[in-house]
């Protein structure tokens, strides 16, 4: 079964935040687990959930 992999804009939109924020944290590493493919990047929906269980912090996510 292959994993589903989330873009900017579907962060965005699970996390209540801007297309642009959503960008922002992928692409800056705020989100653990972020894939890049290419030119863009990509969130493992389970990656996601992490970090929102874990209060939206990377150090929380990690554990």
């Amino acid at each position: 079964m292959s994993e589903r992999l989330l873009t900017a804009v579907d962060v965005a939109e699970q996390l209540g935040v801007s297309r642009n924020r959503g960008y922002t944290l992928l692409s800056s590493g705020a989100v653990p687990g972020a894939v890049r493919i290419g030119r863009s990047v990509r969130l493992p929906a389970d990656a996601l959930d992490r970090f929102i269980a874990g209060g939206g912090t990377a150090a929380s996510a990690d554990d």
